[in-house]
């Protein structure tokens, strides 16, 4: 048997107020005075000078402000390069995401293909990519998705939804700091932290288990269990708790994989667009089949913060719709063997998937 040797981020620094200290981290890193660093920032921070004043620019430093309101693309990502390129002396010392999921995964694409020849719809899959990444940072300002610590990006390409799964994939500094989060809209919160709560159900029931997978999910769960169901923890406690439950829910995943809500979302993503923590609430919502316990907790977690999830969004859909769902989450071979055995097709039929789209 032959085991994985996988990366992890090399360096973290956590703690409420540890942002200040970005320009001493990058400050050693710069290449040289042509070599720029590249900030990009999810837009809602525009105008936000909270944020933006203590960003240092120097020489050719240059902040790009990005929506969140789309999942990733890989034309997106190729855009973003190609606008770096033709707009630098040199290859940028490093690249900083700030925000969600959606701007992690844009910093770790793009800082792929800097250094790496062709489109990035080329590099989607498993351990495709041959050179090393740039210099990247990651700092959250959402806790939930685990994209800053794990080894993939994820993107919505012209013919598929799938990250580029790499060793080069993962950050080089992640930098932790829960007061970059206050503020988060009450949905979004819970939308991206069931992200992370059910990639620990997914990964605590799957067939890929193992100690190593075990340890960070179970301490992950334990962590959405106290900031979703107990009444004790103050805003600092429970920010603090569920930033961590997000790196450990990513971590969960490294030697392991998610399942059927991941898979499916995917589905819903590349169709209609659905945000990431959102759809696998939509879909999770109905799947008692699959994880009975945990979707019963999730209904728990779901009444006690008031969240009312949309419904119909599938109803209009055309039979040639569904088939475009089914055949991305039906693409995603690891996640299927992970949450039903090697023997997966045998139990999920295209017919059974298109009867839970339409519960949607």
């Amino acid at each position: 048997m032959i085991h994985k040797n996988f990366p992890m981020v090399p360096r973290v620094i956590f703690g409420r107020g540890s942002f200040n200290q970005l320009n001493e981290i990058l400050a050693p890193k710069r290449l040289n005075i042509d070599a720029p660093f590249i900030f990009l920032i999810d837009d809602v921070f525009k105008g936000n000078t909270d944020l933006t004043s203590r960003i240092s620019l120097s020489y050719d430093d240059r902040i790009i402000f990005i929506s969140a309101d789309e999942e990733p693309k890989t034309s997106q990502v190729d855009k973003l390069v190609e606008d770096i390129i033709l707009n630098t002396k040199e290859r940028p010392s490093g690249i900083i995401g700030i925000g969600g999921g959606t701007l992690l995964d844009l910093a770790k694409a793009v800082s792929i293909m800097l250094t790496n020849d062709g489109e990035s719809k080329s590099y989607q899959g498993w351990d495709l990519v041959k050179n090393p990444a740039v210099y990247h940072v990651g700092i959250p300002t959402i806790s939930g998705t685990g994209a800053e610590v794990s080894r993939t990006t994820v993107l919505t390409g012209p013919k598929r939804k799938l990250g580029i799964n790499s060793d080069y994939t993962p950050f080089d500094q992640v930098i932790l700091d829960s007061d970059l989060t206050v503020g988060v809209p009450h949905e979004q919160w819970f939308y991206t932290g069931m992200d992370c709560y059910i990639h620990c159900i997914e990964s605590l029931s799957g067939s890929y288990l193992n100690t190593f997978s075990q340890s960070y999910g179970g301490m992950a769960f334990q962590l959405c269990q106290e900031v979703f169901l107990d009444n004790n923890l103050s805003e600092i406690e429970s920010r603090e708790k569920l930033m961590m439950a997000s790196w450990h829910g990513g971590m969960s995943i490294a030697y392991s994989q998610v399942g059927v809500a991941h898979a499916m979302s995917y589905g819903l993503a590349f169709l209609l667009g659905t945000k990431h923590g959102i759809g696998n609430c939509l879909v999770f919502d109905h799947l008692e089949e699959f994880y009975p316990e945990g979707v019963k907790l999730f209904k728990q977690m779901k009444e006690k913060h008031n969240i009312i999830l949309p419904k119909g969004i599938c109803a209009n859909l055309s039979d040639n719709d569904f088939d475009v769902m089914i055949n991305i989450a039906l693409g995603l071979t690891p996640l299927w063997e992970n949450a039903l055995g090697k023997n997966w097709q045998k139990i999920i039929t295209k017919e059974k998937l298109k009867a839970l789209y339409q519960k949607i």
